[in-house]
């Protein structure tokens, strides 16, 4: 087995993990805020790796242009503006509702590959396309009419905020493959680079609303903060050697994990159906990287 796969995987069980622990334990806290604290744990547990396992020596700060300073500035944005829209959908609802709609990041991507890159789609992606689709219309599914779950997704902000933000994520996920594998940059560069650039994007708005935080909650923030190191890390290492339509469907495996810990720990309503919704979502994601 390709060795991007094991690490796609594992980036899955990290992800899926870090869904249901900011649900659990982060749901006061301002997003922007949120995210500028914990990437700056992140930052501190990764930088040793930065600086021990990048060879500055080889020019490579030198060649550094404006297409990597482009693709970098890109991700940035569009995974800042992800995890936002991610952590106002899930204050908003369930994670075991959320999470199935905003793991259909690879039915973003796939359109972006065939638009940038003059991929070809298949009838198998089509139907993953399909499945996907359907998974939707599973997490919204409601008694009581037919076309009920696709009125409730239009209407619900918590739908709406996870959709938006698996848009944003299909364009992080593009740029990503382009830097790790077009513009070759570092894997132990490219981690503190986007932790960073996603740092800088939200820092203002984190300013304008800063969060109560005490020294006890401290410890919480670091455990986080080496869970996105951690997260990162490995999903780096899967984009540096599989394409974004593999990778990204693998990686999103993680609503299955997230609606299991959302239905059992949290005890969310409606569990059984939405872990059917989480499973479509893969299965159609999958077909679409097959």
């Amino acid at each position: 087995m390709d060795p991007g796969f094991g690490f796609a995987i594992t980036a899955a069980f990290i992800w899926g993990f870090y869904i249901y622990l900011l649900k659990r334990s982060f749901s006061g806290y301002p997003p922007a805020a949120l995210t500028v604290l914990i990437n700056t744990f992140a930052l501190t547990w990764y930088l040793p790796v930065a600086l021990t396992r990048t060879d500055f020596s080889s020019g490579l700060l030198a060649e550094f242009g404006l297409g990597e300073l482009g693709i970098v500035t890109l991700t940035s944005v569009m995974t800042a503006a992800a995890f936002v829209l991610f952590l106002w959908a899930i204050a908003e609802g369930d994670v075991s509702y959320v999470t199935p709609i905003n793991k259909i990041v690879p039915m973003f991507v796939l359109p972006l590959e065939i638009l940038l890159l003059g991929q070809i789609l298949t009838p198998l992606e089509v139907l993953g396309v399909v499945v996907a689709t359907f998974a939707v219309y599973v997490a919204n599914y409601d008694p009581g009419g037919l076309f009920r779950p696709f009125v409730k997704a239009a209407r619900s902000r918590p739908a709406q905020f996870a959709l938006l933000s698996a848009m944003c994520y299909a364009v992080s996920d593009l740029g990503k493959r382009i830097a790790l594998q077009e513009l070759a940059i570092p894997e132990t560069l490219w981690v503190p680079l986007l932790l960073f650039g996603v740092t800088l994007v939200l820092l203002p708005s984190a300013i304008r609303n800063p969060p109560s935080i005490t020294r006890a909650d401290l410890p919480k923030f670091a455990l986080a903060g080496g869970i996105v190191a951690a997260g990162e890390h490995v999903t780096t290492l899967a984009f540096a050697v599989l394409p974004a339509s593999i990778a990204s469907p693998i990686i999103n495996t993680q609503a299955i994990i997230a609606v299991i810990l959302g239905g059992v720990l949290l005890g969310e309503r409606y569990f059984r159906i939405r872990l059917v919704a989480a499973v479509l979502a893969v299965v159609g994601v999958t077909l679409i990287a097959i």
